[in-house]
């Protein structure tokens, strides 16, 4: 496995003693951003990153606040922030109640900045935006970059937007900084999946199933032989998600992948507990479980 970047500004990091973007000198180029960061920082001490998600919104944007702020004390290593949308035709039942309910409660792209900008002023963990090209396209993609960037926004992921419709879009997030992170699924042709690594940004999201999130756990078994093969050809780091739901999941997906990202699970914690107080401790316990099985696994690096 290989990522861009120098391995020795790691001892940058530890200095710092966090994950904050390495300074640069009036003039120079940057030197590497929140995600890379992080993933060097981990593959140092040979752990794989734990990146939960969550629809920004549900259940409302003051709770969405206090449940990034306690992902992040959970042990998240990245985050990733649904953008609501009324048509999410990637999501399973779940994750579309989640975009509903964020919707009826006013939840908005600009919210959604809002909501990075406010945890931005107290943590440096990574943040990816994921959802659908239709608000970002309504909002203006050259205004949506630079308010992105201004926020404290790392990536987008937008499902819907294939690889030869990209040109614009890399065109604003580069000059924004801003990752496009891929897409990659277990019924990706070779050559396909080969041309698409050669476009990657930050990580690659590896979709261990087809169908939509939330409806059936993964099979690691079946997967194994092409998350590594994906990391032996990928220049960046490879994330896997869709399926895991437990602790016990994401410790074998942990074995393989560079990554392991989790969803729905997270989302029907919250929905079941939204009007709870309990509510924090019910994610910091979910998120803090899925740490640990990551930690336990034996990671192929």
């Amino acid at each position: 496995m290989h990522y861009t970047g120098a391995i020795h500004l790691l001892s940058a990091l530890h200095d710092r003693g966090g994950i904050e973007p390495l300074c640069r000198q009036p003039g120079s180029e940057p030197l590497m951003g929140r995600i890379e960061q992080t993933f060097l920082k981990l593959k140092q001490q040979r752990e794989t990153a734990l990146i939960p998600f969550v629809t920004a919104g549900d259940p409302d944007a003051a709770k969405t606040a206090a449940i990034l702020e306690t992902l992040d004390r959970a042990g998240a290593d990245l985050i990733e922030l649904g953008m609501p949308f009324s048509d999410p035709m990637a999501d399973g039942p779940t994750i579309q109640a989640a975009s509903e309910r964020a919707l009826a409660g006013g939840m908005t792209l600009a919210k959604v900045l809002d909501l990075v900008a406010a945890f931005r002023r107290s943590s440096q963990t990574p943040i990816v935006l994921m959802g659908y090209y239709n608000p970002v396209f309504r909002f203006g993609l050259e205004a949506f970059a630079r308010r992105a960037a201004q926020a404290g926004v790392d990536a987008l992921l937008l499902v819907d937007v294939p690889p030869e419709e990209r040109a614009e879009l890399y065109e604003y997030f580069d000059a924004q900084e801003l990752d496009l992170i891929t897409l990659l699924a277990p019924t990706t042709p070779a050559e396909r999946a080969a041309e698409l690594l050669r476009q990657a940004r930050g990580f690659v999201y590896y979709v261990s199933m087809t169908g939509v999130t939330g409806t059936t756990q993964v099979d690691t078994t079946a997967i194994a032989d092409q998350v590594r093969q994906l990391r032996i050809q990928s220049p960046v780091p490879v994330a896997v998600g869709f399926g895991i739901a437990t602790a016990e999941d994401a410790e074998k997906i942990a074995a393989m992948a560079d990554a392991v990202v989790v969803g729905s699970a997270l989302v029907k914690i919250i929905a079941q507990h939204a009007e709870s107080a309990a509510l924090l401790d019910e994610v910091y316990a979910f998120v803090h479980d899925l740490k640990q099985g990551v930690r336990r696994a034996q990671p192929d690096k």
